[in-house]
């Protein structure tokens, strides 16, 4: 009898490893024609076909590309958020330049966002923790009507308790508070730290991507933007989340080197509206906002927002960057964390470096993510080979999302240079038409280049065949994280 019940458990155990393969390939096939890079769909195959025990249920949680939830949110909610939009784009009209009629290059990126290029606006450069959140919290005591708080990571930690103090004092004022954070990045923030809040008051939500019967196993997309916007007058955006490893309190990854920006005059408005959409989706509600553009008097900076996220009908952070690496003559410097480019991108920095530009990729040598590290190091000897020139910067851990192009344009944002930011997590990207910021910028680049190394191509070669090998399947996989 035991021999009987053996046997049956093996044809059974049999049986469903069979089902799981087919099913594993079934999803191959769906991988190869869904997927949106032949990289990517490369990668899950292989895994599918060769260990469907662990990949299938991968894929059916990470292997999605398009956020159709919040498309669908797009098209039933479409009267309130064309409502908002009939808010925003009217009174900024005044201040609308148009780029277009002498640079058919600012058309591309005005039909790719579907928002305009706005003049009137000053900017500020924050670099590092303490002079981006001594920032945002002096806004926050100047808020008099609302604040809009939206941020990946939230940690219940000294410098998140600073914030939610300030925005729980806010809120007593009578000052209306939106809290917004993303429920895997903020996975560990503490219920007393959100009921907290609001029991004084503060409207707070989780980002909820995996909102709807659809989306209930819908992890891969992250809400990655972090903004702040103070009465419609005032934007924060850049590379910061909230914890103390962001001013420098990482027992490891210290310093920590980052970069935000504060914005003011109509170009806030492109950013709220950025918030507002997440908010609806999350909420289903739509929050009275300020929709008066309120210039800077002393001065007129250009400025183009770009939210970019899995919704939108085109992969629009990959786009814009390629597109805007393509219009370079003289120098592209990029600082991301996580440097794993798409075919285009690479594409447009050999381009680039065939014009005659000067092309340098810093990203840092100290990582939190070991793996696509490895898989970065993987593309230096091929882009490397064409001229560019890799920095790792050795000064603790360098977290900043930076561009600049030539002498006049510059981009300050939350996305990185990878899949994960071009084509699943909501990103927001603030460029700007300026020589005097973009010289700042590029001193403040110039600062982070002291502090680094070069990268070659030969360095890489003469590593272990092991450590190659490594960095060849993390780039393969780097993908589907």
């Amino acid at each position: 009898m035991a021999e009987i019940a053996l046997r049956d458990l093996l044809s059974i155990a049999a049986f469903l490893a069979g089902l799981l393969e087919i099913v594993g390939v079934v999803l191959a096939v769906q991988a190869i024609l869904e997927t949106r890079t032949s990289q990517g769909a490369i990668a899950w195959v292989i895994a599918l076909v060769a260990v469907p025990l662990l990949s299938v249920p991968l894929y059916l949680v990470f292997g999605r590309n398009k956020f159709a939830g919040y498309v669908d949110a797009r098209q039933s909610g479409q009267s309130e958020l064309r409502q908002m939009i009939e808010q925003a784009i009217p009174p900024v009209e005044p201040y609308m330049v148009d780029l277009g009629t002498t640079h058919q290059n600012a058309r591309v990126l005005e039909q790719l966002a579907r928002l305009p290029f706005l003049k009137g606006n000053r900017t500020q450069l924050l670099i590092d923790g303490d002079a981006t959140f001594n920032a945002i919290l002096d806004a926050i005591d100047e808020a008099h009507d609302y604040i809009l708080f939206q941020f990946y990571i939230v940690r219940d930690d000294d410098l998140g308790r600073r914030l939610k103090d300030r925005l729980i004092e806010r809120a007593q004022a009578g000052v209306r508070v939106s809290f917004l954070y993303d429920e895997v990045g903020s996975s560990k923030i503490s219920a007393d730290y959100l009921n907290g809040l609001r029991e004084a008051g503060v409207k707070v939500t989780a980002m909820r991507t995996t909102h709807g019967w659809r989306n209930r196993f819908q992890l891969n997309f992250r809400n990655h933007r972090k903004i702040v916007v103070i009465d419609g007058r005032t934007a924060f955006v850049g590379g910061h989340n909230v914890g103390d490893e962001y001013v420098g309190k990482h027992p490891v990854l210290t310093p920590w080197r980052d970069t935000h920006m504060r914005l003011d005059g109509p170009a806030v408005l492109p950013v709220q509206l950025s918030f507002l959409e997440d908010w609806h989706w999350a909420t289903n509600e739509v929050a009275e906002v300020n929709w008066q553009p309120q210039p800077d008097a002393n001065e007129d900076k250009t400025i183009f927002v770009l939210p970019s996220g899995p919704a939108d009908e085109y992969e629009t952070c990959g786009l814009f960057f390629t597109h805007v690496i393509n219009t370079a003559r003289e120098r592209v410097w990029i600082a991301s964390p996580y440097f794993v480019p798409d075919e285009s991108v690479i594409g447009a920095l050999k381009l680039a470096v065939m014009r005659g530009v000067d092309v340098r990729i810093l990203f840092p040598e100290m990582s939190d993510n070991r793996f696509i590290k490895r898989a970065a190091m993987s593309y230096v000897p091929q882009i490397a080979g064409a001229g560019v020139k890799f920095f790792l910067f050795q000064r603790g851990f360098m977290h900043q999302k930076v561009l600049i192009v030539d002498d006049r344009v510059s981009t300050i944002g939350t996305a990185n240079f990878d899949n994960r930011s071009f084509r699943l997590n909501f990103e927001i990207s603030i460029l700007t038409i300026d020589e005097d910021f973009t010289r700042e910028v590029a001193t403040m680049l110039e600062n982070d280049f002291s502090h680094s190394r070069e990268l070659t191509a030969d360095e890489v070669l003469n590593c272990s065949l092991l450590q190659r090998i490594v960095m060849r399947v993390a780039r393969l996989f780097s993908p589907i994280l």
